[in-house]
């Protein structure tokens, strides 16, 4: 095994880095819009399937119950196997559970279109950033982490309007079809130019050591239950209530509503490349991490509460909401530079389940309190500007910690 200076040098210079980095990140555009796109026809879906909104928000988070626990799955195997045996097939496994949810009128085969749809692209976001780890110098972590993550963001903005356009012209189902074969096309292109990093871990350590070490320090818990809270607003109102509530309390129509929650990930993808770039630079993301999530709770809040009617002002505060959220994404890197290289996709997934987990708790919770509240949106909302002041909270506590594998992110 070469030395990990001389591996990530090379891997810099490798076209087969950026091969790599270009099928990964268009996997978690593809798993994010799938991950999504049940919100942009909520209505018609969940009279589809006979459902009020606590149920909907049951079918739609089946998603998480694979996703969040298969996290721990995907970073024992990547950082024992590499990515390719495992991406590629995932890549197929999330197109066919896309295609069951749009085939079927029954609420349970759904469900089960829901938990293929989680079981493929648990291998999504934490293959990027495995590919980022493995392929690239340390001191570009963050940046390109951030950039994964913005590519994935960019693709959802432009594709849930777009999408929101073509199901009001063509209806959910027909489009869900079209994600489908477009997953199914990745997955060919995945299939021929998809190659392992070089770097591996000897396949004679214990394949559950890693994990045994991750799950038993404090540290990696803390920074993970924080990062689950900075995520949550685009869990609940990116992911799945926030068109509801701005057609139901703003009066906007469905296509301005989704142009409007558009501008999350528009925020999110130039907020997470330019906290990555500035983290990166300065060598540090605790304090990041506390002033930009104090940020998004103001500007989720502006949105949430005001009366304003325009989509225009919707949208500028979303897109704020979303720039001040996109530093979630340092909250791996703080994580993961506490460990050896080795085992980082193992840490990096761990922190990823918990985070992606808060949406097993709050998608539902939100429905619930909607549906008990008489449909107010304002106050079971409330719960997204607490969750971004406690993560503020809790980042204060947070210890920076950084192992020689990763010195010279510092640089």
């Amino acid at each position: 095994m070469a030395p990990a200076s001389l591996s990530n040098d090379n891997a810099t210079a490798r076209p087969g880095a950026w091969i790599a980095f270009c099928v990964l990140a268009l996997f978690f555009l593809f798993e994010f819009v799938a991950r999504i796109e049940p919100s942009l026809a909520a209505d018609d879906i969940a009279a589809w399937f006979g459902l009020g909104s606590g149920g909907f928000g049951t079918l739609s988070s089946v998603f998480f119950w694979i996703y969040a626990p298969m996290q721990l799955v995907v970073g024992l195997v990547l950082d024992r196997y590499g990515p390719r045996r495992f991406v590629v097939p995932a890549i197929l496994t999330l197109s066919a559970g896309v295609a069951l949810f749009a085939f079927t009128s029954s609420p349970l085969l759904a469900a089960v279109g829901r938990f293929l749809t989680g079981l493929g692209a648990s291998f999504g976001f934490v293959g990027g950033l495995y590919i980022v780890n493995h392929w690239f110098a340390p001191s570009r972590f963050a940046v390109l982490s951030g950039a994964v993550n913005a590519i994935g963001m960019l693709g959802t903005a432009i594709g849930a309007v777009a999408l929101t356009g073509m199901i009001e012209q063509a209806g959910w189902r027909p489009v869900f079809f079209g994600t489908a074969a477009a997953g199914t096309a990745l997955f060919v292109v995945a299939l021929f130019t998809l190659r392992d990093p070089k770097d591996l871990a000897a396949e004679t350590q214990p394949l559950l050591a890693p994990l045994r070490l991750v799950a038993r320090e404090g540290r990696i818990w803390w920074i993970a239950i924080l990062g689950a809270l900075y995520y949550m607003p685009v869990n609940v109102f990116g992911g799945l209530w926030g068109k509801a509530e701005l057609t139901a309390d703003h009066g906007l129509t469905a296509v301005n509503a989704e142009t409007a929650i558009s501008m999350i990930f528009w925020g999110m993808a130039f907020g997470s490349v330019a906290a990555g770039w500035v983290s990166d630079r300065i060598g540090h993301r605790k304090w990041i991490i506390v002033s930009n999530a104090a940020l998004a709770a103001a500007f989720y809040s502006a949105a949430i509460y005001s009366d304003s009617t325009s989509v225009l002002f919707f949208s500028a505060m979303l897109f704020m909401g979303g720039l001040f959220g996109g530093a979630q994404m340092l909250t791996f890197a703080a994580a993961k530079e506490g460990h050896s290289k080795h085992i980082s996709g193992t840490v990096v997934a761990f922190v990823n389940m918990i985070g992606i987990g808060g949406a097993l708790i709050f998608q539902p919770l939100v429905g619930l309190l909607i549906d008990m509240s008489g449909d107010a949106f304002a106050t079971a909302l409330l719960t997204i500007p607490a969750c971004l002041l406690v993560s503020a909270a809790m980042g204060l506590a947070m210890k920076e910690v950084r192992h020689e594998d990763h010195a010279d992110a510092q640089s």
